[in-house]
């Protein structure tokens, strides 16, 4: 019961149907409403990718309020349960407005995260660093599955994960991808599109791509 009660308590009241929008794709869209994800809190920190610093800038943590609120949830479950392992990171989620989040704003960019749908998590390190890993043996694999496996449980879209680290779920759900050894990129659904009478909802797009703009080769993403 405390850590219901807490998981409520951090992710606030329901938000209000529709206060976010996402406008369009992943990686061709904007974000109206977008809620601040907050800079950190016992459960959690952000991170800067290219800068390698915390926190991470509150202009890089916009997202849509079932995002944030599913970010809250997830992250403050997870500390609970791991209360002697370091806080889960959260890196770049939208800008404000969202669109375009390429190379112009700092490392290697972004062509999606453009309307609040995605969001990028630092994978937990062995030692306890709440700071993004350098190499693969830095990860606690196991921390890092039951991390992963959260957001499956809570039906998201996409989780793309590092080709060398061997976490596993859905195949249809977690799909590893270059680029991806220092943190997972979890996507959600967009709230299914309202029908007009006599009309017909548009249909989802069919193949999945994390759009973080990066070459299809390597592992880690270099610091910027």
């Amino acid at each position: 019961m405390a850590a219901a009660s807490a998981i409520m308590l951090v992710a606030g009241p329901p938000q209000v149907q529709g206060a976010s929008t996402a406008v369009g794709t992943p990686s061709h869209g904007r974000l109206v409403g977008g809620v601040l994800f907050p800079a950190f809190s016992e459960y959690w920190y952000t991170w800067n990718s290219p800068g390698f610093y915390s926190p991470n800038p509150a202009w890089r943590r916009y997202g849509t309020d079932r995002l944030v609120a599913m970010l809250k949830r997830v992250l403050t479950a997870y500390s609970l349960d791991h209360p002697e392992a370091a806080r889960p990171g959260v890196e770049d989620i939208s800008r404000q407005y969202g669109g375009w989040f390429g190379a112009i704003y700092g490392g290697l960019g972004h062509t999606s995260h453009q309307n609040g749908l995605d969001v990028d998590i630092t994978y937990p390190r062995l030692d306890l660093c709440e700071c993004a890993p350098i190499t693969p043996s830095d990860v606690d694999i196991v921390l890092a599955q039951d991390l992963l496996d959260r957001f499956v449980a809570e039906g998201v879209q996409y989780v793309f994960t590092g080709p060398s680290l061997n976490l596993h779920g859905p195949s249809s759900v977690v799909i590893p991808l270059p680029y991806h050894d220092d943190h997972m990129h979890v996507r959600i659904y967009p709230p299914p599109p309202k029908r007009k009478p006599g009309g017909h909802p548009s249909p989802k797009p069919t193949a999945p791509s994390s759009g973080d703009g990066r070459p299809p080769t390597g592992g880690l993403k270099p610091p910027a």
